[in-house]
């Protein structure tokens, strides 16, 4: 069965991964860099996660186990939004600032800080988007099957809840997943030339300010999900995006003369202005050309 649904659930994934990459296409073509710090962000993406989701897994566990004290009743909320927020801020902000110091040493340019923050946002949307489409290949797959001989019969009311969710939900609400990414690329590269004026200006206070950027804009999401919904949280994502695209343009910076692209001349030198005495043979002028032995 293809339907409505079935389309923008597909577009939804599509577009979570085609948004990065086109981003990138235009990027390098038109500030010529290739797609070497591209993909050195998307890696710096990659190796934050590899510490930020077990920190958050055991962070789980201590307040689970009654290790670290739980917070006061009624401050749940706020309490996990700055908890989540400063640690994704930590542990993303502090993979870029290692990068730029230990790796992408050559990235010192507004340019390069753009097209870093755009490969560490783009793989986390195209990783994200690639879920996506896992999951609409896995509910396509299972929407007319027999559940009860999928599951459990303890987890059945739950797997059936969820198709039927998943199936139901109003076409233009499957696409927020997309709209997220697209708001949220800014930030990060808002992050990355943030990170880079640590270096650029020789103040760590801009490596701090990209954690606090990042851990607010973070916690705010979380907050707004829960009291708001999903369509609230969006707006309010896009608000972020809008501030973040004016501190990359504020931030932006003349290119050092070694980091332009100069055009090769093409054409031949200009010839000097003629003079009316260079035209008119003269008697003298041609006793100088006569030939003689």
């Amino acid at each position: 069965m293809f339907d409505i649904l079935t389309f923008t659930h597909l577009l939804n994934g599509l577009l979570m991964v085609a948004f990065p990459l086109g981003l990138g296409i235009i990027l390098e073509r038109r500030i010529h860099l290739g797609w070497r710090l591209w993909w050195i962000g998307a890696g710096t993406f990659i190796l934050s996660q590899a510490f930020h989701i077990p920190f958050n897994n055991a962070l789980t566990g201590l307040f689970r186990q009654g290790v670290l004290p739980a917070p006061p009743s009624g401050w749940e909320l706020p309490f996990n939004a700055v908890i989540l927020g400063l640690s994704a801020g930590v542990w993303e902000e502090t993979a870029r600032y290692a990068v730029f110091r230990w790796w992408a040493k050559d990235a010192r340019t507004w340019r390069k800080g753009v097209l870093f923050g755009a490969g560490h946002g783009g793989i986390e949307a195209i990783l994200l988007g690639v879920l996506v489409l896992i999951n609409f290949f896995y509910f396509v797959a299972i929407r007319s099957a027999d559940l009860s001989t999928l599951v459990p019969a303890n987890q059945l009311p739950l797997a059936q809840a969820a198709v039927a969710a998943y199936w139901s939900a109003p076409w233009y609400g499957t696409l927020l997943g997309a709209l997220e990414r697209l708001f949220t690329l800014p930030v990060q590269i808002c992050l990355a030339v943030l990170v880079l004026q640590a270096f650029i200006r020789n103040q760590r206070r801009w490596y701090v300010a990209a954690i606090a950027w990042h851990a607010l804009a973070d916690a705010v999401a979380v907050i707004a999900l829960s009291k708001w919904g999903a369509y609230t949280t969006e707006a309010i994502i896009a608000l972020f995006s809008l501030i973040s695209l004016g501190i990359i343009f504020v931030l932006r910076q003349p290119e050092p003369p070694s980091e332009l692209v100069i055009a090769p001349k093409t054409g031949f030198a200009p010839l000097p202005p003629m003079i009316e005495s260079d035209v008119l043979e003269t008697p003298e002028k041609l006793d100088q050309t006569r030939y003689s032995p």
